[in-house]
């Protein structure tokens, strides 16, 4: 039997879920050399969010407020997402690159960053072969703060210029190609390290990080690698004045559900992240895991994250709303936290893992309806700008959670520990508990916000395709 070209082509399309993605100006190639930056970055979150805090607790007994204050030091850096899009939109070269400096030089960033990493750490955990004075405080929040600013350029710009180089009809699936493309470099990256890193030692681990950190370098140099082309601009044209970053936010949030929306993302994301610094050390601590086996937590959340992707791609097709999506996300979430509270009593790991996994597809349902209704909001064409705003509110939101989250275990633990809250609760287990009843009362909160937007939605079913679009940037 002689298959044709257009059989080939037509069996790709539904074989590959990101085969659709692809266009003339942006082959597929392209997209998925492209789409590299993101499993960098996924890596890089991996170190930060989840290897390097139960590190750096539980191996190097580092008090828990210090490393919840560190790892919020780059979430904290979001904020200027939209400002680095922004700036991306409209920087102005002989050459005519506008995304290319900031993809290289946010690769710069977070390569140096974790490149001076595994030595502030271990001079942090009381490790130092001359005793300055806060000098292990002072490195590794600068090794934080230059990862983050890495982290957040590189992702912004490498959005915007997948965006750029995408059609109208597959931009939306691009960038949801580039974000599944980011669980995936979370997923493998968490059992790669995990596996690096089941026998800890001081000098495993800075040959990981380190690893790690050239590992991000290289990928993100074949991602950028002839992605933009040149476009020689005039003087003139590099004279003319940019447009004012106020005069573009404004028309972002212009429309009348814009700031409660905000408000709901950042809140949801509050409920959905403060156990970020804190969900590894409590399956080490409190329920007695290896290093390897709560990696494998990173593993476990982006798998019921990409479930939570799924139901939400079905529940679109048949014309549910986003607001009543979000509110479902959060109702996982409240069986998520409550599973990880039950699992210490219990001694559970099992029950531990199904928290753990119900914690990312609430989250990633959450996400995906947040993200389908701020999709809406007007930006002007400035791509960097609108892809950077959901992100820097997110992000935000998640910095802040992280840094409370570990104080209020710490806080909470001095004084049970001591005997301040009565025999019954003098366990290390007693902080971690209040963190999660916290984020139960925070998803309480987003329920409640969520109610107008829900009364003003109106949901049409949808008649095209559910593909790669549905998912968040």
């Amino acid at each position: 039997m002689i298959v044709t070209r257009a059989a080939l082509k037509s069996l790709s399309l539904r074989a590959l879920p990101f085969a659709d993605a692809a266009s003339e100006d942006l082959p597929l190639g392209h997209l998925l050399r492209l789409s590299l930056f993101q499993v960098s970055v996924g890596m890089a979150s991996v170190m930060l969010l989840g290897t390097l805090n139960r590190v750096m607790i539980v191996e190097l007994s580092v008090p828990a407020m210090i490393v919840a204050v560190m790892i919020a030091l780059p979430v904290l850096v979001a904020p200027f997402r939209a400002l680095l899009g922004f700036r991306s939109d409209t920087y102005r070269s002989a050459i005519g690159w506008k995304r290319i400096p900031y993809l290289w030089f946010g690769s710069l960033w977070q390569m140096g960053g974790l490149a001076i990493m595994p030595f502030a750490l271990l001079v942090l955990g009381g490790d130092p072969v001359h005793d300055i004075p806060f000098a292990g405080e002072v490195l590794a929040a600068l090794a934080f703060l230059m990862t983050g600013l890495g982290l957040h350029m590189t992702q912004t710009a490498g959005l915007a210029l997948a965006a750029d180089r995408a059609t109208e009809e597959t931009r939306p699936r691009v960038v949801a190609l580039l974000y599944v493309m980011f669980l995936v470099g979370m997923g493998v990256s968490a059992l790669l390290i995990g596996w690096l890193l089941r026998d800890f030692d001081p000098f495993r681990l800075i040959r990981v990080v380190q690893g790690a950190a050239l590992a991000g370098l290289l990928l993100n140099l074949i991602a950028l690698w002839k992605q933009e082309h040149v476009r020689p601009m005039s003087k003139a044209e590099r004279a003319a004045p940019r447009p004012a970053f106020g005069d573009a936010w404004s028309d972002l949030m212009k429309g009348g559900t814009a700031g409660r929306l905000l408000f709901v993302v950042f809140f949801g994301t509050m409920a959905f992240n403060m156990q970020d610094v804190l969900l590894e050390p409590y399956g080490g601590e409190i329920l007695g895991l290896s290093v390897a086996a709560t990696t494998l937590l990173t593993a476990t959340w982006a798998g019921g994250a990409l479930a939570g992707f799924a139901l939400a791609a079905k529940r679109l097709a048949n014309g549910a709303s986003p607001y009543r999506m979000a509110a479902t996300g959060c109702i996982a979430g409240l069986a998520a936290f409550s599973a990880v509270i039950f699992s210490a009593p219990m001694q559970s790991p099992p029950l531990f893992y199904i928290g753990a996994a119900l914690i990312g597809f609430g989250g990633g349902l959450f996400a995906v309806a947040t993200l389908t209704a701020a999709m809406t909001l007007p930006a002007n064409g400035m791509r960097g700008l609108a892809l950077g705003a959901w992100g820097a509110a997110q992000a935000t939101a998640a910095g802040l959670s992280i840094a409370i989250g570990g104080t209020v275990r710490d806080i909470v633990n001095a004084q049970a520990l001591n005997g301040q809250w009565g025999e019954a609760l003098m366990s290390p287990a007693t902080g971690y508990s209040v963190v999660y009843h916290t984020e139960i009362a925070l998803i309480f909160l987003t329920l409640i916000a969520l109610g107008p937007l829900v009364a003003r939605s109106h949901a049409s079913p949808r008649t095209d395709r559910i593909g790669l679009a549905d998912f968040p940037t």
